[in-house]
């Protein structure tokens, strides 16, 4: 294959070839600056104590060292706990089936 079997398509290559490469530039370019779509964590957003669906309050402790203290008290325990900021302040929080007992091991380790 030669150059002459490309025939009166050779013109068209050149300019082809540089639309192609702005379209990729477009695409990447509006994937890379879609908003709502990052790919970077956002900082949580701190809502109050019933923005949280299922998770029902067990504690409310005054600092967020003491609340992760009682959050790893209850990990060790087995039962799932979640350290969530609220505008409140620190709440370690349980779903609803495991609230009696994360509350009575909590009593038990004051």
């Amino acid at each position: 294959m030669d150059s002459t079997d490309w025939g009166s398509y050779s013109y068209a290559f050149g300019p082809v070839m540089a639309l192609l490469a702005v379209g990729v530039l477009v695409v990447l370019l509006r994937w890379t600056y879609a908003r709502g779509k990052s790919v970077v964590e956002r900082r949580p957003a701190q809502g109050s104590s019933d923005d949280y669906g299922l998770l029902e309050v067990v504690s409310a402790p005054p600092t967020f060292v003491e609340a992760e203290v009682q959050r790893r008290t209850l990990v060790d325990a087995g039962i799932r706990a979640t350290l969530a900021p609220t505008t409140e302040g620190p709440r370690v929080m349980v779903f609803p089936t495991e609230a009696g007992l994360a509350r009575q091991i909590l009593e038990q380790q004051r």
